[in-house]
């Protein structure tokens, strides 16, 4: 019996240790989230934050763990805006820049009608059938665009052009062109087309004899004529006077969602649902809404507030998913009403018949149908 106090020890142990294994044996394991990483861009220090609510019945459902349809289907808690990104989803969206201000942006439903393709002859990829020697592609005819051809259709002066950058993802991976570059032969081979031959991100095609690194894809476009160019260094990025270039030069954060607004093919203005003014909203019987909860805005009076002339616009063209879709005369444009709700899935719905528009084409001259862009077999 002498070892009766060791044997109750021991005891002890064991039943700590068996009841921590109890405690913990429905936690999961794994790993715990990243942190959030800082961006470039300074953000607003928040207000102090409330005290917390009370947790919900039993029963009752929480808000936080339900979905959010409206919000495109996430947790309220980690659902963010498309207009409040940051970092690499800044650039989503190709933006055109001249001397700081936006002038045009490379999606193909977006690109001015007065551009026409070209179609150069490239390998494919196809298909590989079993037990055959099969090569695995073939020629087609590839949908291309010049960027001379491309400035001269949203109006920019080429032979006035300084500099003109093609951006990439990462900035060290961009393309530097002079205004001679692009008046010399090589500046005709300068190409750019779509991932997706009419849809998706711009691919740059640059022959040899230009300054940097091509890139894989295009992030933005800037060109300048009355401004300085910001300098390519190695490693580093695009640097203006001392200072790197986290955004556009002489703009800052690129453009990024919105419903783009055109005039005549070059960009104009822009409607964005965080910069809607509720006091300038429309009453529902006056919008035909019929709904207190569903405000509508008069798309000339925005037009106008933006500096866009329509005295001479007679006709104007809904660009939804990429295609010119609706065309509306210059006496429905006169009381054209807009709602921007989660039902536009990114755009805006016009008028009573709630058409979808992901952007606006408005034209002062009536497009012949051979103006129109159009979609071959070889582009599905």
């Amino acid at each position: 019996m002498k070892n009766r106090p060791t044997m109750n020890k021991l005891l002890v142990v064991s039943l700590a240790l068996a009841a921590a294994a109890c405690s913990g044996k429905d936690e999961p394991t794994g790993l715990r989230p990243a942190p959030v990483q800082p961006t470039m861009t300074p953000m607003p220090v928040a207000a102090p934050a409330a005290a917390p609510a009370a947790a919900p019945a039993a029963g009752s459902g929480s808000a936080a763990a339900k979905k959010d349809e409206k919000k495109g289907d996430k947790n309220d808690d980690e659902w963010v805006p498309a207009e409040f990104k940051t970092g690499a989803a800044r650039w989503k969206d190709t933006g055109v820049y001249l001397d700081g201000r936006p002038v045009g942006f490379l999606s193909w439903g977006e690109l001015p009608v007065a551009l026409k393709p070209l179609w150069v002859r490239e390998k494919v990829s196809t298909n590989v059938r079993a037990g055959t020697e099969d090569p695995g592609w073939r020629w087609a005819q590839q949908r291309f665009y010049r960027f001379t051809d491309y400035l001269k259709a949203i109006g920019v002066d080429i032979p006035k052009i300084k500099e003109m950058h093609i951006y990439g993802p990462k900035f060290t991976n961009s393309v530097i062109v002079t205004g001679k570059d692009l008046q010399s032969p090589i500046g005709k081979d300068l190409l750019f087309k779509f991932g997706g031959s009419v849809g998706g991100k711009a691919i740059p095609k640059v022959p040899q004899g230009f300054e940097g690194n091509p890139p894989d894809k295009i992030a933005a476009v800037t060109i300048y004529i009355e401004k300085e160019p910001p300098k390519l260094v190695n490693h580093v990025g695009f640097v203006l006077g001392n200072d790197t270039q986290y955004g556009v030069p002489y703009f800052g954060d690129p453009i990024r969602g919105g419903v783009r607004i055109y005039l005549d093919d070059r960009y104009a203005g822009i409607i964005k649902r965080q910069d809607l003014d509720p006091a300038k909203a429309l009453k529902p019987a006056t919008a035909g809404s019929g709904s207190a909860d569903e405000p509508s805005w008069s798309l000339p009076a925005l037009l106008a507030s933006q500096g866009v002339d329509t005295s001479k616009v007679v006709e104007l063209w809904v660009i939804r998913d990429e295609r010119r879709t609706e065309k509306m005369s210059k006496e429905e444009l006169a009381g054209l009403t807009f709602r921007a709700n989660a039902q536009a899935k990114g755009g805006v719905l016009l008028g009573d018949k709630k058409i979808r528009a992901n952007a606006i084409a408005l034209h002062t001259h009536a497009l012949k149908p051979d103006e129109l862009p159009y979609v071959t077999p070889n582009d599905e």
